[in-house]
């Protein structure tokens, strides 16, 4: 769906370019922002890349596993249900953790990890409410609830938009901190409500 947008728009660009006599500047702006394009992949590349170094260098050091047991409180009542010691609750903190401090690229294989063993503990408990009324597989509470602050996460360190405001030549890159953090609060704590209320109701 997605795709046909995006090549709606273009194909609008180009046609409405091409009628009021503005090709070359639809060529210039295309040419230009794939230029933007790729420096920003190149800025990106380096941010990443010291944000996971560093992510290595706490889970070297037993930062991560330190903090890891510090959310368990936080897991067990988001989670109840998942048992203590199963795979999913460490992928979870982990999950929760790098998205805390803006790694976003670093918190997918963990959050990958994490739907991976929900889906192998509702396989496990033999739960009919894994399937669907057509029959199909469905999300479980756990799975609903941990996209949920997944996508809604707290972040202390918005890291990616302070790399974009950076490229784009702000006068105060970091500026976004403040608001960012009070924002990613309030989305994360509607998340949670949300999220135990319809466990509930489930």
């Amino acid at each position: 769906m997605l795709n046909l947008i995006w090549a709606a728009m273009i194909a609008v660009g180009i046609i409405y370019g091409a009628l009021t006599g503005n090709m070359e500047a639809v060529a210039n702006g295309a040419l230009d922002s794939a230029g933007e394009a790729v420096q920003l992949c190149i800025t990106m590349i380096g941010v990443m890349s010291l944000w996971v170094g560093l992510m290595e260098i706490a889970s070297k050091a037993g930062l991560i596993e330190s903090l890891t047991r510090g959310i368990q409180p936080f897991v067990t009542f988001l989670f109840p249900r998942i048992p203590k010691g199963h795979p999913a609750r460490q992928y979870i903190s982990t999950n929760i953790i790098a998205n805390i401090l803006g790694l976003g690229w670093a918190c997918t294989p963990a959050g990958l990890k994490a739907m991976e063993e929900l889906a192998r503990l509702e396989e496990e408990r033999g739960n009919p409410a894994y399937l669907s009324k057509k029959g199909e597989r469905a999300a479980s509470n756990e799975m609903c609830t941990f996209l949920i602050l997944n996508i809604s996460s707290l972040q202390l360190i918005p890291v990616s938009m302070i790399a974009y405001r950076s490229q784009y030549g702000s006068a105060s890159p970091t500026a976004i901190v403040a608001p960012a953090i009070l924002a990613t609060l309030f989305s994360t704590l509607a998340g949670v409500v949300y999220a135990k209320l319809m466990d509930r109701r489930r």
